[in-house]
């Protein structure tokens, strides 16, 4: 392990890769900061760009994104009261009660250092786990990962807030586009209906720019957000021996269970801080002090938070199942520059892997130093407003789209699926099951095939693998499961404010 990390660092260190890694620091933490600009709708605009950088360029600059979002979410909490990201949601509750009191620096010290030592801990793990989870992987047959993608859609499903029928069609939307174009097998046109430019499919940049980009733009014009910034000082940055003592065992506790639900598909991240959160005032002395400013509050769910984006890339990388929307988009855009996350990663493309979980730490440490002496800048930005964003963001959108095949029709497929995910808001359907749906069709189906094809036509060979029946009644056992009034009634409320 060690020399693989030696690996890794040759490679995170080079001039190209330290560059990309600031930039994604930077971009993550900015849109991070703005309210409105999540990590999927940037990295949904920044898809085609990464098409010209090497794939470990690429996966450095996307992975600073979506980490650097949970850093820059923070800080909009905090000040601001509205959660730059879902998961920051916990952190206003303490966060924003510590700025009121005048200790908003303390607040954003400590939700900066939790991040940084959970980030620290979650790359070991990545680097110890991902590995072995990728050897077991070369054991399963195309009907376990048949099994094991159904799996992964459906923990998508019932995690995804709202309605679990209006998930499980938007994941089956994302399955059916998945099967536009020219069938490999056959050589058959499929959904194409004789348009030139889908002949080779959808692209999975125009997609997620339309579903995730451009409506994301259509919903905030719709909204209008005050930011009431707050105006006194910010306070010492440094916390208070105090506030560390009280804070350095929830960040430990914190770690441990964003780690842990980082690796489950759907919304773990996103449970991650609020599970967090509950945990400490169950266990906490004087439970009466959440919610009044205690540094727990933050400290806690602030690490697991950011444990659980970076144990989120394991299943990604070792299994080549996304467990999120973000990583479906990351895998897509690994696949189009001819890379397969999966088991076979680790032989064939161990400078990607090693370089990235490298670069994890080191864009840990640039978020750690880059963050807190631009708070007054993040502050500034806080107060642009949105309509001065959304012009800048559609032209980077179409610029973008238009550089990888130069094709108009990429536009206009992309204002549709624009249209397309707007209507899908106003229905309350979400787009993270279509993307994952999109992303994973491709792979359910051509296992589904292959498993056929070497059983000889016989459907038995789905129940013939003990791996695939425990997968398939597990995942069929949780569909279930949301049936039930209690159950259903007790996961809305966990996901109620997601």
């Amino acid at each position: 392990m060690l020399f693989d990390l030696a690996l890794g660092f040759s490679v995170a260190l080079s001039f190209d890769n330290l560059l990309l890694c600031l930039l994604g620091c930077l971009i993550g933490t900015l849109i991070g900061v703005l309210p409105g600009v999540g990590p999927i709708a940037t990295i949904s605009i920044l898809l085609p760009f990464t098409f010209g950088i090497t794939p470990v360029g690429s996966i450095i600059m996307l992975a600073g994104i979506y980490y650097g979002a949970q850093y820059g979410g923070s800080t909009t909490a905090i000040l601001v009261r509205i959660p730059g990201e879902a998961s920051s949601l916990v952190t206003i509750i303490d966060g924003n009660a510590m700025a009121r009191s005048g200790r908003a620096g303390a607040a954003l010290a400590l939700a900066a250092l939790g991040s940084f030592a959970a980030g620290t801990f979650a790359t070991i793990v990545i680097g110890a786990a991902a590995e072995p989870l990728g050897r077991v992987a070369f054991l399963l047959g195309p009907e376990d990962y048949f099994a094991l993608i159904v799996l992964g859609l459906v923990f998508a499903i019932v995690l995804a807030s709202g309605s679990i029928l209006k998930a499980v069609i938007a994941a089956l939307i994302g399955a059916i586009l998945s099967t536009v174009g020219t069938d490999i097998e056959t050589g058959v046109q499929r959904l194409t209906f004789g348009i030139g430019s889908l002949f080779e499919g959808i692209n999975v940049s125009i997609l997620a720019m339309g579903v995730f980009g451009v409506a994301e733009i259509l919903r905030n014009l719709e909204e209008h957000h005050s930011r009431p910034v707050i105006e006194r000082h910010i306070g010492r940055l440094w916390p208070s021996g105090e506030e560390f003592k009280r804070a350095a065992a929830p960040v430990a506790r914190g770690t441990v269970l964003g780690s842990i639900l980082g690796l489950l598909p759907g919304s773990g991240t996103l449970l991650a801080p609020f599970a967090s959160y509950v945990m400490e005032k169950k266990i906490s002395k004087t439970p009466e002090r959440f919610g009044k400013g205690a540094p727990e509050g933050v400290a806690g769910p602030e690490a697991a938070n950011n444990a659980a984006a970076q144990t989120c890339f394991i299943p990604l990388l070792s299994l080549g199942l996304p467990p999120n929307a973000v990583m479906a988009l990351i895998l897509g855009a690994l696949t189009v520059q001819g890379i397969a996350p999966g088991p076979q990663v680790f032989t064939k493309y161990p400078e990607l892997f090693w370089g990235m979980v490298a670069s994890m730490w080191i864009g840990n440490l640039m978020l750690l130093v880059i963050n807190l002496p631009l708070i007054g800048l993040w502050v500034s930005l806080l107060r642009v407003p949105y309509r001065l964003l959304y012009p800048a963001i559609l032209l980077f959108c179409c610029i973008g789209l238009f550089s990888v095949n130069r094709l108009p029709e990429d536009i206009y497929f992309m204002a549709m699926f624009g249209m397309v995910g707007m209507l899908l808001y106003k229905f309350g359907f979400e787009a993270p099951p279509l993307i994952l749906g999109f992303v994973l069709g491709d792979s359910l189906e051509s296992n589904f095939r292959r498993a056929l094809i070497l059983a000889d036509g016989d459907w038995f060979t789905f129940v013939e693998s003990p791996i695939a029946v425990i997968l398939l009644l597990l995942a069929g056992a949780m569909l279930a499961a949301t049936l039930f009034p209690k159950l259903r009634k007790g996961r809305e409320e966990v996901l109620k404010d997601d």
